[in-house]
């Protein structure tokens, strides 16, 4: 088997995994009648209880794309020029 098609092999178990994995997240049909409006053939189990879970749910989407949005700009661009920064005990320019 030569590289070329172990790539294409990689790439058709890669394709297949990622369809069997979204397949099996998708919400079935019993649960699926159990959601709200927003959130049918998403997610498995029983909907929200009450408002304040859809209100947690929110302000925890928003904490985590705000953590995501800030370790992908300060990994591309740290800007830390400090000469006393800790980092500079072990990168010299």
């Amino acid at each position: 088997m030569n590289a070329k098609h172990f790539f294409n092999l990689k790439k058709y178990l890669s394709t297949f995994t990622l369809l069997l994995v979204a397949k099996l997240i998708m919400a079935c049909p019993l649960c699926e009648e159990q959601q709200p409006k927003m959130l049918k053939g998403i997610s498995h189990g029983a909907g929200p209880d009450s408002n304040w879970d859809m209100v947690i749910v929110i302000i925890t989407a928003i904490m985590v794309l705000a953590t995501l949005f800030y370790t992908v700009k300060w990994l591309i661009k740290p800007e830390e020029k400090s000469a006393t920064h800790i980092k500079r005990l072990f990168i010299e320019d």
